[in-house]
């Protein structure tokens, strides 16, 4: 979490009623928007949860995209020869 903090992108994996889903996360939202793009995304889905520093425990402003199905997919299937 401190790197997406610190700017880069946090894959959260976890599971929601059995089924796998994952957090992209980060403070940089101009780099999750290019992200999305890359996946096709609605930049309307990307949502705003500003998130407790551990090192201060300041709140301060994130972004993530909630990715499940094809697109969590997409992102665990190693690219091709």
């Amino acid at each position: 979490m401190i790197f997406a903090l610190d700017g880069g992108v946090w894959f959260h994996r976890h599971r929601i009623h059995g089924q796998p889903m994952a957090h992209v996360v980060s403070a940089d939202r101009v780099l999750l928007l290019r992200f999305g793009e890359a996946l096709a995304l609605h930049p309307a889905w990307l949502q705003y949860k500003p998130l407790k520093d551990p090192r201060t425990g300041i709140r301060v402003p994130a972004w993530h995209w909630d990715l499940w199905g094809d697109k969590l997919r997409m992102l665990e299937t190693p690219p091709g020869p």
